[in-house]
């Protein structure tokens, strides 16, 4: 009876132990399953020829699931009709691939999956798993390779797409707007470098997108872009490397319908550039009429305030911008006006080689500067002069500064004066300088550079925290900074503009030359350092 007993608890440990091995998932303080899942067959074969199914399925040898899938998984060539892919997140032991659309004759179609199809246990990728298949009787094995950078980022989008359109009748540049390419593929979240492959042989124009909302289309709002200029041909240019830079365009402006928001005051939206819109009025008013607009801090707009109050149903006014002429009737109502709001920038503490300024949200009409006084932590008064800036409503008071210094600045009434003859109270501002020991100063030696060029000098996510317009040879000097880290950055002003310009798809311009540092500026309080940037020919 004993002897049974532990002869029964040996079957039950043999039993478990057995079970346990025959178990792919990972017990409690067993090794951790690092292993991808593996196919066991398709249904019909990867790599088909003269394939006419409906429907394939991929079969694994244990539970996987999709992880991503939308992101992750490239048709090539794309599908009008998207197939329907199972299972989304669910497990089960195979994959379902059922195709709706009418497929092309004699073309070779890949599936990349990317790193889309994970176990279900520890969610090991299985990686760029492509499935393959011709409805002709051969695999088009022909492939285009590159890497894609951005133009003015060291740093590359993820998920970037890069297409190819056949270089057939119907080609034409702006079909990236309207059709899906012949060829695609994608950067994934993991590289720069691409791959096309299963092309057949013929010419091909080369293009890369952000494509945000997923549709291979370029949409040029939100969208950035990137464009080989010369006809890519197949099977001679399959050794070659492509690089693609990546660019978001200026969106082309277009002037929205504006409408009265306040008393005499009217709000003008846009898209784009606002730098060159004019806004003239064309009804016939008073001889006193005033308009004046500025460009309001938050929003794609333009503020437009008029005085005196009209007594009238309608404004008519035509917006210019370059060749771009719109004209809008603006429906007028009696609604009240808006007070006068004085605002100050910096507050606290302000750089020593920076300005002050003083904004209004109603435009100002005139500055007197007799009633304005600066005095330093000595009480001694500082000259100063204003300049005013009609696309801002600001004027800056432009005096020079000393470090480890104070000073008070007072704005008497009647000092400001809008357009509504609206003037301020007594304002009283504090601004101070901090000791030489608190800024960092930073010399930028030029190598090979070719001039004119404008250096940088940016923040982590490369916002400009200053920068020079240099013409020719010489050592350019940053004061005067607060001690962080910054990237040095430097634009080929090309069309000597004294901006940074980005590319145009459709005329066909390339985004200006950007080079960077490839070391980070360790600003330090108290500090001077000289940075040496060899640029290449």
């Amino acid at each position: 009876m004993k002897n049974g007993f532990y002869n029964f608890l040996f079957f039950i440990s043999i039993t478990l132990i057995i079970a346990s091995c025959a178990n792919r998932g990972t017990p409690d303080g067993g090794e951790k399953d690092i292993l991808p899942p593996v196919i066991v067959k398709s249904i019909p074969e990867n790599y088909t020829t003269n394939f006419n199914s409906k429907e394939i399925r991929i079969y694994f040898d244990e539970y996987i699931k999709t992880k991503n899938l939308t992101k992750q998984l490239v048709i090539s060539p794309p599908m009008k009709t998207q197939p329907d892919i199972t299972p989304l997140g669910s497990a089960s032991k195979y994959i379902t691939i059922k195709i709706f659309d009418t497929l092309q004759p004699n073309t070779t179609y890949a599936f990349n999956f990317g790193n889309s199809i994970v176990d279900n246990n520890e969610e090991n990728p299985f990686k760029y798993y492509r499935y393959v298949f011709s409805t002709g009787s051969y695999i088009d094995s022909l492939s285009v390779k590159g890497n894609i950078k951005d133009a003015l980022n060291p740093e590359v989008d993820d998920f970037v797409s890069v297409a190819l359109y056949e270089m057939d009748s119907t080609y034409s540049d702006s079909l990236l707007y309207k059709r899906e390419p012949n060829y695609i593929t994608n950067t994934l979240d993991s590289t720069t470098n691409f791959k096309i492959e299963n092309i057949k042989a013929g010419k091909y124009m080369l293009r890369a997108l952000k494509d945000e909302n997923g549709d291979n289309k370029f949409q040029q709002k939100n969208e950035k872009i990137a464009f080989y200029e010369t006809p890519i041909t197949l099977p001679q240019d399959t050794s070659k490397t492509f690089e693609l830079k990546l660019f978001a365009e200026a969106p082309n402006y277009r002037a929205s319908k504006p409408s009265l928001v306040a008393g005499e005051k009217i709000i003008f939206g846009y898209e784009g550039d606002y730098k060159n819109t004019k806004i003239e009025l064309l009804s016939k008013v008073i001889d006193s009429f005033k308009g004046r607009y500025y460009k309001d801090e938050k929003t794609d707009s333009l503020l437009y305030y008029y005085n005196p109050k009209l007594t009238v149903d309608s404004l008519i006014f035509k917006v210019t911008n370059r060749k771009v002429i719109d004209t809008f009737t603006v429906r007028i109502k009696d609604k009240e006006r808006d007070s006068l709001i004085v605002n100050s920038d910096p507050k606290g503490t302000i750089g020593v080689e920076k300005d002050f300024f003083i904004t209004a949200n109603i435009p100002f009409e005139k500055i007197d500067e007799n009633k304005i006084a600066i005095r330093d932590k000595d009480s001694a008064l500082v000259d100063f002069k204003t300049e005013y800036n009609s696309l801002k409503n600001s004027y800056a008071l432009k005096f020079n500064k000393t470090v480890d210094n104070q000073y008070k600045i007072q704005v008497l009434p009647y000092a400001l004066t809008d357009l509504f003859n609206n003037t301020n109270d007594t304002l009283n501002y504090s601004v101070k300088t901090q000791t030489e020991y608190k800024y960092f100063n930073s010399r930028i030696i030029l190598v090979n550079a070719k001039y004119p060029v404008i250096v940088q000098l940016t923040d982590s996510k490369y916002e400009v925290i200053a920068e020079q317009y240099i013409e020719k040879a010489q050592p350019v000097d940053f004061n005067f900074l607060d001690p962080k880290n910054f990237f040095l950055r430097v634009i080929y002003d090309t069309n000597k503009n004294g901006k940074y310009d980005t590319g145009d798809y459709l005329k066909g311009i390339q985004p200006e030359r950007v080079s960077y540092h490839p070391d980070v500026i360790e600003g330090t309080a108290g500090f001077d350092e000289i940075t040496t940037l060899k640029l290449l020919d």
